[in-house]
């Protein structure tokens, strides 16, 4: 069985009103991750991301491209102990 990851990313640059939660979603999903992604009041994305470490690896591959009307222009990654989140990626606040 495949190690667990859990890691917070935030994505800073142009990702907040280019569908950038949306695309989180979509392969967060498509990976069978669980976690969160919201918006920040400093105009970046975090994302809280739990699941299979290869899985875990793929979206932190999407973060760094981002969807077509975005900038990416960095991605903070801290590793944090599982807390067990499982299935689907959820929107917050």
């Amino acid at each position: 069985m495949e190690d667990v990851l859990r890691v917070r990313a935030v994505v800073r640059g142009q990702v907040q009103m280019v569908g950038f939660r949306a695309f989180v979603l979509h392969h967060a999903n498509r990976l069978s991750l669980g976690g969160s992604v919201r918006n920040r009041s400093d105009g970046s994305v975090e994302c809280v991301v739990e699941g299979p470490r290869g899985a875990v690896s793929a979206l932190l591959e999407y973060l760094r491209r981002g969807p077509s009307h975005a900038r990416v222009e960095a991605v903070d990654v801290a590793e944090e102990p599982p807390a067990g989140e499982r299935p689907p990626m959820q929107v917050t606040a």
